[in-house]
């Protein structure tokens, strides 16, 4: 079975060697039909601190590496201005 992938926007690089990816979803209502989107937070293994907040990133999903963190950084999209 293939690895997972997800694309989303960096929203925090507080943690060392962590970073948080929001990764947006977007849905029909089942009832009225209007697109929703839904977001989730991710926490990812970035081993050489590259990333910023505001960079766009591919995740690929790994091994659980801590107690949260079972994501890992693929590769920068594209840098925030």
């Amino acid at each position: 079975m293939p690895k997972k992938e997800k694309q989303g926007i960096v929203v925090s690089n507080k943690m060392d060697k962590t970073i948080v990816v929001k990764v947006a979803d977007y849905e029909p209502h089942p009832k009225y039909k209007k697109i929703i989107e839904s977001n989730k937070h991710y926490k990812a293994h970035d081993e050489g601190n590259v990333c910023n907040e505001g960079d766009i990133v591919r995740i690929v999903e790994s091994r659980p590496i801590s107690g949260d963190k079972r994501w890992t950084l693929l590769e920068v999209v594209e840098k925030a201005r």
